[in-house]
Order: structure tokens, then C-alpha cells, then sequence
């Protein structure tokens, strides 16, 4: 199921309060999670995997961790709404599913079908808002790039599931972007730009700006991204020592400023600036049209200072982005590391044990529907809307337009 990258983009719609009011698109969630297999037979079977995903999604909206929390969550859920998802999809009424039930699908169901159907839900509820889906040129896109290690699931051979995935929204600081795509590295965390090549050859990239952390400034990434009409700016650190060493040699101290900004808080005043030049003929990376150097000072309350730079690379021309929007960019991968701290302090992601077959990347994608959920109904302040959510029992069903 390809996903547009562009469709996901400004604005949000506006907070909602008290009960929530929703309209479901004809992409109803729960119509894409019949495309959902757990490998059982239908025969015999009292619970389609449509709805007890469709329970477990709700009860993670509401803030539910594992599965033992969430079996008894459902055990809550009012009889006339758990009836109406089995009646939706053609199926008798069976009671409650049990935490063994629960167990069984979330552990079985295929992990990539299960992201097919979240990006795609994602995509469709965002322009059911009545906005008018933007093209290439209409508005900037940003799609951050990021891998996330489920600490506490580790499998018979000792590894660690991790996961990459693509956050898009509009550049900068974006508490509302949403997750539009995620995929599983094979094996170590190295393998992650093959990872990505591939996650984003699923993506529509034009008019799409990727960023990512210097792992990713690859070649190979840098020609499919340009290949499939997007841009990219891309860190640039040791790990790539020929490209390093060329830009790290340009006069940079000779260059002047081309955009700061100050800000403080938490303790702390930060203040940042940006150079930019052209790209030097022969530098070994392809597609690049500016170099660039941020340069970070803090202060803190005691009067301490720090300071670091990074150096990195675009795509982009001069007249398209320029210092303050480079910035904003290379500021907007943050929004990523964000989204990852919400599942480690809303969700306790690293603390769980949950790791049997495909349980730890079932219930991680379930987190990014509830996290995309609640930001397309305009909360962005996560941990606070669960309890919202949970506070009464059909808000999490109508937030992910399960009701009627």
C-alpha cells in the first residue's frame, strides 16, 4: 500500500474537548484491519483479528501498556460497543476475547500488513478533515527518519527488535507530525539505510524533504531520494571521513552568519547560527547544491557554557531553502526523537517484556496509531491525553472512528 507523504501535512484540526466528535472516512479502521492475518483459521474461530486489534488499539489510546492491562480494559469496554465491531464485520457477537485471545492474535498478526493499514488510516482520516490534499508545490513537507531499539524484547537469539521509522509534518519543531510509515531493520542497527531505501520507496518524495541522523548520509539514499524528485538534508559526521574532511577544510570562519536564533528555557539560554555555503566543486557525494555548519551555544543557570557544530548537506538550491529553512529542517529531526521519548515515558516501551514472535512490533505499531490518533483529534500534550481518553470509555472507539 504506497503512501503519499504529502498528504499528511498542515494544518491539524482544531482541539476538541469534552466528548469528542468524529466522522469516520471511507477508510474506516476497521474495515483495513479485515486485511490483517494472524495465520489462524477462520473456521472455529469466535474472534476476528479486526476487532480484537480494533480493542487493543482503543486501549492504547486509553494509555494501556501490556497485555494483561489491556485484557482488563476490554473487560470494561459497554456491551453495545464491543457487539458493534463484531456486527460490522459479519461476525456473531462472542463476548469478551480473553487475555490469551488477545495474546495470540497481537503475537501472530503480520507486522508489515498491520503498518500498511496504519499509514493508510493515517493518510485517509487526514484528508477527511475537508482539506484538500497538497501537491508538490502547494506546501513543505518533512519526513524524519529514525530508528528505535524495543529494549526489553529480546528474542531466543539475544537481539533486540528495532524499528525505523518515517515521521512526517512541516518542517521544524512539529508536535503534530504523525507517523506514516514503519519497518523493521534485519538485524543490526547499521543495517538501517538499507531499511530506509526501502521503507521510502514506498513514499511518494516529491516535494518532500527527508532528514535523518549522519548513519543515513549514504549515497545509495541520496540517489533514490533525488530519483523519486525529493531533497534531503543530511548531517555529515567522521563516520563519512572524505566528505568530512571537505567540508570541515572550507572557510567557514570567513563566512558569515546566515541566520540565528535565541531561545531559553529549562534552565538553559540557546542560542544557534547557521552558515551556508555553495557546494565546492568534486565533493564526493551526489546532488548536493549547498554545505552547511550550525553552531550551538548554551548557557546554563549557573553560567556554564557548552558548545557543538555539525556540519551537514542539501539538496537544495539557494532559492528554494535558505539558511532559516535549512535550519528549521535539521532542527524538525528532534520532532522524531520526540515521538520515541513519548513511547519510552507514556508507553514504558523499553521496560516491556513483551517479546514473543511479532507481540513487541504489534504492540509498537499500535502505540503510533494511538500517538496519531490523538494528534489528528488535537492533542499533542500525549501523556495527558490518555487519561483524557481514559476517562471515559467510548472516547478512545470514537477517536479512531470505531463507533457507529
Amino acid at each position: 500500500m504506497p503512501q503519499s507523504a504529502t498528504l499528511i501535512t498542515d494544518p491539524s484540526p482544531a482541539p476538541l474537548s469534552g466528548d469528542v466528535s468524529f466522522t469516520p472516512s471511507c477508510h474506516g479502521l476497521l474495515d483495513l484491519l479485515l486485511a490483517v492475518c494472524d495465520g489462524r483459521s477462520d473456521q472455529g474461530r469466535d474472534h476476528p483479528v479486526a476487532v480484537v486489534l480494533a480493542l487493543v488499539a482503543a486501549a492504547t489510546v486509553a494509555g494501556l501498556k501490556g497485555y494483561t492491562a489491556i485484557s482488563g480494559w476490554v473487560a470494561d469496554v459497554p456491551a453495545e460497543i464491543l457487539d458493534g465491531l463484531y456486527l460490522r464485520v459479519e461476525a456473531r457477537p462472542a463476548g469478551r476475547p480473553s487475555r490469551s485471545t488477545l495474546w495470540r492474535v497481537c503475537t501472530d498478526t503480520d507486522g508489515d500488513v498491520l503498518d500498511a493499514v496504519i499509514a493508510e488510516w493515517t493518510t485517509a482520516q487526514r484528508t477527511s478533515t475537508g482539506e484538500q490534499a497538497p501537491t508538490s508545490t502547494d506546501t513543505v513537507t518533512q519526513v524524519r527518519l529514525d530508528g528505535k531499539t524495543v529494549r526489553g524484547a529480546v528474542n531466543a537469539d539475544g537481539e533486540q527488535l528495532h524499528l525505523l521509522s518515517a515521521l512526517a509534518g512541516s518542517p521544524g519543531p512539529d508536535p503534530a507530525a504523525l507517523v506514516i510509515a514503519q519497518a523493521p531493520t534485519d538485524g543490526a542497527k547499521t543495517r538501517e539505510p538499507e531499511t530506509a531505501r526501502a521503507l521510502l520507496e514506498t513514499l511518494d518524495l516529491r516535494g518532500v524533504t527527508i532528514t535523518a541522523d549522519a548513519l543515513h548520509t549514504v549515497k545509495a539514499t541520496a540517489e533514490l531520494i533525488h530519483r523519486q524528485g525529493g531533497h534531503f538534508v543530511l548531517p555529515v559526521k567522521e563516520n563519512r571521513p572524505a566528505l568530512f574532511e571537505a567540508l570541515d577544510a572550507l572557510p567557514w570562519a570567513t563566512t558569515v552568519i546566515g541566520y540565528e536564533s535565541t531561545e531559553a528555557g529549562h534552565g538553559r539560554s540557546t542560542r544557534r547560527t547557521i552558515r551556508v555555503l555553495p557546494a565546492p566543486a568534486g565533493l564526493p557525494f551526489p546532488h548536493v547544491n549547498q554545505v552547511w555548519l550550525i553552531e550551538r551555544y548554551v548557557t546554563g543557570s549557573d553560567g556554564k557554557q557548552s558548545a557543538a557544530a555539525q556540519l551537514g548537506v542539501t539538496s537544495h538550491p539557494a532559492d528554494a531553502a535558505g539558511p532559516a529553512e535549512i535550519a528549521a529542517f535539521n532542527r524538525g529531526q528532534w520532532s522524531i526523537e520526540s515521538l520515541h521519548f513519548i513511547r519510552d515515558t507514556c508507553y514504558r516501551e523499553d521496560h516491556s517484556r513483551v517479546r514473543t514472535r511479532s507481540g513487541p512490533r504489534v504492540l509498537a505499531s499500535l502505540r503510533n496509531l494511538a500517538i496519531n490518533a490523538l494528534r489528528l483529534a488535537g492533542r499533542t500534550d500525549i501523556t495527558e491525553a490518555t487519561r483524557w481518553a481514559n476517562r471515559n470509555m467510548t472516547r478512545p472507539f470514537t477517536i479512531l472512528g470505531l463507533t457507529g
